[in-house]
Formats: structure tokens, C-alpha cells, sequence
């Protein structure tokens, strides 16, 4: 967990990595880990992951902590999809669709699944948005004064440092 950590703190400050591969994983996360895991829609969720071009590191640490988060959204999700499941204009659609084998094993019927599907998609573009603009007001005013401050000019001109950056480049190379 630590290592994931860093390597998200490494990804945040690095040039290599645009903003939005890193928010667009940290929304896929936001899916995948307030709705119930075994799903076939989080089937999906992973698929994209691992075919875009997202940051693994940020989905991986982000959906640990928005399936954490999860447990105590549970009884909000469940309001959510009650209603939407008991909504009466909807009856036919969710019994057309509860007689199809498909979408039985996706479990929509499920107020919890539903629920919680219906909130991350609703959350899913507004977080998408600002992650990516606080990303980019990170690196551009609290990253560049880190780098100016003392400390880390000091770290950073030490010959411990310039060991650790060959030893980084050489691993990187493996």
C-alpha cells in the first residue's frame, strides 16, 4: 500500500503522465469500488482500465479508498435505487429487463448495485473535471515552489540523490 502510495506521489509530480489519464482513473475507480465488486459492469469498468491509457497506481489506490468510503454510502445507495426501482413509470422496463437472462446477471434488480451505479455515473464526469483542473494547479503553483524551497534544493544537489537518480534510471531500465 505504501509503494502504490508513492508511486501515486511520483505520478502526480511527474511531466510524463497528462492529468487526465490520471483523473480518468482515479473516476474509473470511483465505479468500480462504490459499487459492489462482483458485478458485470465492474467487468467492464476493468476492461477499460486495462485498455485506455490510465494510470494503474491511482486506480488501484483510489479504488481501495472509495470501496472503503462505500460501506457507509450503503444506505444512501439504497434510497437511490429504490426509488428508482419502485418508480412507476419504470415496472414494465424493470420487468422486461429482470425476464432477460443478461441483465439478471448483472443484478440491477439490486437496490444497493443500482443505487450506487446510479450515483458514481452521476459523480463520475464533475469528478472527472476537477481532478484534472486541480492536478494541473497542483503542478503549476505547489510543485514548482516545493522544488524552490531550501530543502529540496539542498536534497536534491546531495551526492545521496545522485545515486538514488542512477539507481532509478538503471531499475527503470529492468
Amino acid at each position: 500500500m505504501i509503494r502504490t502510495v508513492a508511486k501515486v506521489l511520483v505520478v502526480l509530480n511527474s511531466e510524463n503522465e497528462r492529468p487526465s489519464q490520471i483523473s480518468l482513473a482515479v473516476c474509473f475507480a470511483l465505479i468500480a469500488g462504490l459499487t459492489p465488486f462482483f458485478n458485470l459492469h465492474n467487468l467492464l469498468v476493468f476492461l477499460l482500465v486495462l485498455v485506455l491509457r490510465v494510470n494503474l497506481s491511482s486506480f488501484l489506490l483510489a479504488l481501495s479508498v472509495f470501496s472503503l468510503i462505500a460501506y457507509a454510502l450503503d444506505p444512501l445507495f439504497h434510497l437511490i435505487g429504490l426509488k428508482v426501482l419502485t418508480a412507476e413509470g419504470l415496472r414494465g422496463l424493470w420487468t422486461t429487463l429482470y425476464n432477460n437472462t443478461f441483465f439478471r446477471l448483472s443484478n440491477f434488480y439490486n437496490s444497493i448495485v443500482l443505487g450506487s451505479l446510479i450515483f458514481s455515473l452521476v459523480l463520475f464526469a464533475p469528478l472527472f473535471f476537477a481532478l484534472n483542473y486541480g492536478i494541473k494547479k497542483y503542478r503549476r503553483h505547489i510543485l514548482t515552489w516545493m522544488k524552490n524551497t531550501p530543502l529540496a534544493r539542498a536534497v536534491s544537489g546531495s551526492k545521496l540523490y545522485e545515486y538514488y537518480m542512477s539507481y532509478a534510471r538503471l531499475r527503470s531500465r529492468l
